[in-house]
C-alpha cells in the first residue's frame, strides 16, 4: 500500500471537508488547529521513528480527529472516528488501520485514556499547545469557543481556575512531549496563577471543579483525586529529601578534600621531613605535630563519611506498632521480596502509616546529616588549628636553632 499517497489523500479530504463545512462558533477547533496537531504529531513521530504503516496511522487520526466538530461538538472524537472510518474504508485500507486510527482518535477524549504509543502520541500533539508559549492565546480562543458551543457565559476568572485545573491534572504520555514541553507548561501555570487575587488562590484549592467544557471530571476521578495525598504536602518531602541529599553530597565532598589533601601531606612527610630528622634534631616536634594533624584529619573524615549499616530486617510486630521506615534500604536489604511487597503495599494503603514513614526518613536523614556535619566541622577544625600549631612550631624551630 502506498502510505504516502494516501496520507496525501486524507489532507486533501480533510482541508476540503473544513473549506465545505462552516460553524462560526469554532474559533480554536478549526483548520489551523488540525494543522498544528498534524506537525505536533509528525514532530513526535519522527521522534520515535516509526514504521510506514504507524506513521499514516498517526498522521490520519491527526487529521481527522477534530472533523467530528461539524456533526456534533459535544461528542466529536465518536463523529469524527466514524468520519475517518468512512473515508480510508472508501479507500480499501484494511481494517486493522482503521481501527487504530479510531482508537486513536477516541484517546483523545478528556481525560485522555491511551492505550498505545500511537494513542499516546495523538494525544499530546492535541494538547501540544499546553507546553507552548502561546498558550494563553490559544486559551482565549478556547474560552470563546466554549461560551458559544454551551451557550454560557464564562467569566475570565472562572475560566483561568479551570485552565489551571486542567493543566495541572494534565500530563503528557510519551517521554519526548514530556521533556519537550513540561517546563513551559509549569511556567503557563504559574502566570495563570500570578493573575489569580489571593481569595482566588484559595478558592481554587478548595472548591471543585465546575462542569463546564474543557474538563470533564468523573466521579472516579473526583475520588481518587480525594485519595491523594496534599499537593503541597507531597512537594514539601520532595524537596526536604532533594535538600537533604544535596547537604549530604556536599559534607562527602567536603570530607573528600580533606582526605585527599592531607593524604598528600602524609606522603610528603614521610618522604621528606622523617628522613631528615636525625640530622635536625629541632624538626622532630614540628613534623610530628603536622603528621598527628594530617593523620586525625583523615581519620575524622573517614569517620564522617563512613555508613553505619543496619542489621536489615524488620518484624511483623515493627509493621503492626508502624515502626519501621520502608523507604531506607537498611531497614530490608536482608528480607524477601515477598515480605518487602507485602509491607509497601501497608505503607501505602494506610496514609498515616505512609506520612509516619515520610517523616520517619526525612528524620533519619537529619540525624545523619547532623553527625555527618559534626565530623567535619571537627576534621575542619582540626586541620585548620593543627596546621597553624605546625607552622608556629617550625617557626619557633626555626629561630631558636636558626636552620630548618
Amino acid at each position: 500500500m502506498n502510505y504516502k499517497k494516501l496520507q496525501e489523500d486524507v489532507e486533501k479530504h480533510v482541508v476540503n471537508y473544513f473549506h465545505t463545512h462552516s460553524d462560526p462558533r469554532l474559533v480554536y477547533h478549526n483548520l489551523e488547529h488540525t494543522q498544528e496537531v498534524v506537525n505536533a504529531a509528525q514532530q513526535i513521530a519522527n521522534h520515535y521513528q516509526l514504521n510506514e504503516q504507524d506513521f499514516f496511522t498517526v498522521m490520519a487520526a491527526a487529521y481527522f480527529h477534530d472533523t467530528g466538530y461539524f456533526e456534533d461538538a459535544l461528542n466529536h472524537e465518536a463523529k469524527g472516528a466514524i468520519l475517518a472510518d468512512d473515508f480510508l474504508a472508501s479507500h480499501q485500507v484494511n481494517q486493522e488501520i482503521r481501527d487504530q486510527v479510531k482508537s486513536a482518535i477516541l484517546a483523545t477524549k478528556i481525560p485522555q485514556n491511551p492505550k498505545n504509543e500511537i494513542d499516546k502520541i495523538l494525544c499530546d500533539a492535541d494538547l501540544f499547545h499546553l507546553g507552548q508559549a502561546d498558550f494563553r492565546a490559544k486559551g482565549k480562543l478556547m474560552h470563546k469557543e466554549n461560551e458559544r458551543i454551551y451557550k454560557k457565559d464564562i467569566s475570565k476568572s472562572d475560566w483561568r481556575k479551570k485552565d489551571i485545573q486542567f493543566l495541572e491534572a494534565h500530563h503528557y504520555h510519551t517521554d519526548y512531549a514530556n521533556l519537550l514541553l513540561s517546563d513551559q507548561k509549569q511556567k503557563n501555570i504559574e502566570k495563570l496563577k500570578s493573575k489569580l487575587t489571593a481569595q482566588e488562590v484559595i478558592n481554587t484549592e478548595l472548591q471543585e471543579p465546575k462542569n463546564f467544557a474543557p474538563v470533564i471530571v468523573t466521579d472516579k476521578k473526583k475520588k481518587d483525586k480525594d485519595n491523594r495525598p496534599d499537593k503541597g504536602i507531597e512537594t514539601m518531602f520532595r524537596i526536604t529529601s532533594a535538600n537533604n541529599q544535596r547537604l549530604s553530597d556536599m559534607a562527602d565532598n567536603k570530607a573528600h578534600i580533606l582526605i585527599t589533601v592531607n593524604s598528600i601531606m602524609l606522603s610528603l612527610i614521610v618522604s621528606l621531613l622523617l628522613r631528615r630528622l636525625e640530622d635536625h634534631g629541632n624538626l622532630i616536634i614540628p613534623t610530628f605535630i603536622l603528621l598527628l594533624v594530617s593523620l586525625t584529619c583523615v581519620v575524622v573524615s573517614i569517620l564522617s563519611t563512613r555508613p553505619s549499616i543496619p542489621k536489615g530486617e524488620f518484624t511483623q510486630e515493627d509493621m503492626d506498632k508502624k515502626k519501621v521506615n520502608l523507604l531506607f534500604f537498611g531497614n530490608f536489604y536482608k528480607m524477601s521480596l515477598p515480605s518487602y511487597t507485602d509491607g509497601m503495599i501497608k505503607v501505602m494503603n494506610d496514609k498515616d502509616f505512609l506520612y509516619g514513614t515520610l517523616i520517619t526518613d526525612v528524620y533519619s536523614q537529619g540525624v545523619v546529616l547532623g553527625r555527618k556535619y559534626k565530623l567535619i566541622r571537627l576534621a575542619y577544625n582540626i586541620f585548620m588549628f593543627g596546621l597553624i600549631a605546625a607552622v608556629l612550631a617550625f617557626v619557633i624551630a626555626y629561630a631558636a636553632y636558626g636552620k630548618l
